[in-house]
């Protein structure tokens, strides 16, 4: 998940026809029930939430992320409004800047989330911000990337970071806002460290398959496995481990990548996993075309991954 682009995030509803309750369909009553589990959204700009709202209730969507440009009383009134009137339900608000992000490995550290001095404060405020807005919208979480957490528990910007998060932890709990990371740049055993450092208890995860893979941190079944405890969405995207020490993998389209998704989706029904499925996909401005391939794909591994 990158800043600004709310529009090319799309999760399409999986269906799987009914079956019997005989003997023989108890593994295809098993898909069924894990499905049950999932809520499935699609991420989009809440800043014309009327015609956002109307637009994706028609395409039979009952979930969404939502990216907001400028919060204001007046736009959480309207927010409100639409999802009484659509019966849309954001899950979480994206709530990135200000201020430059690099997305590789160059600039990425000096540039993405609250770990690099330069752009904390102004991050920090727009943060409580969010955290405030989404107390007044009902929205239940913020999430973000938060940066590249160094693994050195000692480093000095971890030391920072944690303190920092403290009391943003703090003061989302106390409005009983979660706060969710967004995964990419740290390793997976870096990132359990240091949401069990902070310990407010109310930070979980965003858990991108692929940017494990691309940012080189871990492949995505293991990674999950590590944190499955704390993930409540998962964006499904694919992608290849970087090769170029400068620059991120190439995401490509499920399944074309290095995301092991028969084994994702196996282990999702192993931890019988509770949450948001969210099809993300970077490459092109919208591609409907490729969305409606990629919920086949989905739907078919639901239905046969044992």
């Amino acid at each position: 998940m990158k800043q600004i682009k709310y529009l090319l995030l799309i999760a399409i509803p999986i269906m799987i026809s009914n079956t019997s309750a005989s003997p023989d369909n108890k593994e295809a009553i098993k898909n069924k029930e894990a499905l049950n589990n999932i809520t499935l959204g699609v991420i989009v700009s809440g800043n014309n939430p009327e015609e956002e709202f109307k637009k994706i209730k028609e395409l039979g969507f009952s979930y969404c992320q939502l990216g907001v440009a400028e919060y204001s009383p007046e736009l959480a009134k309207r927010i409100r409004e639409s999802i009484e009137k659509y019966k849309v339900h954001p899950t979480t608000l994206i709530c990135m800047g200000p201020g430059k992000y690099a997305w590789n490995f160059t600039e990425g550290p000096a540039t993405i989330g609250l770990v690099p001095r330069e752009f904390r404060e102004a991050r920090i405020k727009r943060l409580h911000e969010g955290i405030d807005f989404c107390k007044e919208v009902g929205i239940p979480a913020v999430h973000t990337h938060f940066g590249f957490i160094p693994e050195n528990p000692k480093d000095s910007l971890y030391v920072e970071f944690i303190k920092i998060m403290k009391e943003i932890g703090k003061y989302a709990l106390n409005r009983g806002i979660d706060v969710y990371f967004e995964t990419g740049q740290e390793t997976p055993i870096t990132l359990l460290r240091a949401i069990t450092d902070i310990g407010t208890g109310n930070l979980f995860i965003n858990y991108d398959l692929a940017n494990m893979v691309m940012y080189g941190k871990s492949n995505s079944l293991d990674g999950l496995k590590i944190l499955n405890k704390y993930v409540k969405a998962i964006h499904a995207k694919d992608g290849k481990y970087p090769t170029n020490p400068y620059e991120l993998g190439k995401e490509v389209p499920i399944p074309q990548g290095d995301v092991n998704f028969p084994a994702i989706v196996a282990y999702f029904k192993q931890i019988n996993f509770k949450g948001n499925i969210t099809i993300e996909y970077e490459i092109t401005e919208k591609n409907y075309e490729y969305i409606v391939k990629t919920k086949k794909y989905l739907e078919k591994l639901f239905s046969t991954t044992n």
